[in-house]
């Protein structure tokens, strides 16, 4: 058994059990990757808390419900009551954590996850719990003038290719990457519903924001659905690419398909998503590069952090936990994802934008 270990820095390590391995090898070896003595464990995607300490320490691995061959297991510190709230973490090296996965609280997409059902939900909430939140992001003046990175080992400028601020530009943004057409929306939304129903042990209901996969399928070709991890992770693999997905707000890093002979950089703002692209002086738009090959792309990667380290001091970011948002129904203001998904379920109403 193979299973990838990430530790709260960012760091991963992939480690090999035996068959002999129990639950207790296991918390061995994630205290001995991770040198932490307290922890939490989740595994998936969206990711499910793998609840060791409710297991008994002998059990086998292999004898678990959850199959954890091949799975990355995300470890998080747990400390001790006095000590919350006393100390702040140190600032992160956004170079260092280029190869880190976020967890589902800031995964890309994560304001296009189904709200969740109540236990006598009314039709208006009952049609909340199904349909995705539907945000448009305020005007940003300082992009007037987007941020460029001159990359002289690589003869070119590191660009911001912006993406159309509509509820595809995940989409887009990937179209434009592999296919250097951006506008190829409706071709990859059929590859996903394709995917999934060719795959139904691994895209159950529990993956797909508890939708079941023939709904799910039919939603996510419609234009106004949301994509996320889901979708990232099934178009890398389509394509044969490694996608690095940059969280202009944390300067972290989602790479999918790792290891893919090519790669190709996206931008996620919160609500948005943008693509990253090699502008070679003289040449227009139609002549950028947005595919990189080994070892060239390690090369591209710390400019890439750089420019959305740049995105980032031009607050080109919408902060979904903090945010204020105007419901486009009836004009409410809500604070947060979390205020606009309450507002939802108790009005049905699921059209919101950022209050300026």
């Amino acid at each position: 058994m193979r299973v990838r270990i990430r530790g709260p820095s960012g760091k991963s390590s992939t480690v090999s059990l035996d068959d002999s391995a129990t639950v207790e090898t296991l918390r061995t070896t994630i205290q001995t990757e991770t040198s932490l003595s307290s922890f939490e464990v989740k595994y998936g995607y969206p990711p499910k808390t793998l609840p060791l300490d409710q297991l008994a320490s002998t059990t086998l691995l292999s004898e678990l419900d959850i199959k954890l061959n091949g799975e990355q297991l995300i470890v998080n510190e747990i400390k001790p009551l006095s000590q919350k709230g006393e100390t702040h973490p140190p600032a992160s090296d956004p170079l260092k954590s280029a190869s880190s996965v976020t967890d589902s609280s800031r995964h890309p997409g994560s304001a296009s996850k189904a709200f969740p059902s109540t236990s006598n939900p009314t039709p208006k909430s009952q049609e909340a719990s199904v349909t995705p939140l539907s945000l448009s992001r305020k005007q940003n003046p300082e992009m007037a003038d987007p941020p460029e990175i001159w990359c002289p080992d690589l003869q070119g400028t590191l660009v911001l290719r912006i993406m159309p601020d509509d509820n595809s530009c995940l989409f887009r943004a990937v179209a434009s990457a592999v296919l250097s057409d951006m506008d190829a929306v409706t071709e990859l939304r059929s590859i996903i519903a394709q995917n999934i129903q060719a795959n139904p042990e691994k895209y159950t209901k529990a993956i797909l924001d508890n939708k079941e996969p023939d709904a799910y399928c039919r939603w996510i070709q419609t234009e106004d659905a949301w994509g996320g991890q889901i979708e990232l992770d099934i178009l890398s693999r389509q394509f044969d690419i490694e996608i690095c997905s940059i969280d202009v707000q944390s300067l972290r890093v989602d790479r999918y398909n790792e290891d893919a002979p090519n790669r190709c950089f996206i931008v996620y703002s919160g609500i948005h998503y943008d693509t990253i692209a090699l502008s070679v002086h003289g040449e227009p738009p139609e002549a950028d590069v947005k595919q990189f090959v080994q070892p060239l792309s390690d090369e591209v990667l710390p400019h890439a952090i750089a420019l959305c380290q740049k995105l980032q001091a031009k607050h080109y970011y919408t902060d979904t936990a903090g945010f204020q948002l105007r419901c486009n129904d009836c004009g409410v203001t809500c604070t947060g994802e979390a205020g606009a998904m309450k507002h939802a379920e108790q009005t049905g109403h699921m059209n919101f934008g950022e209050a300026s």
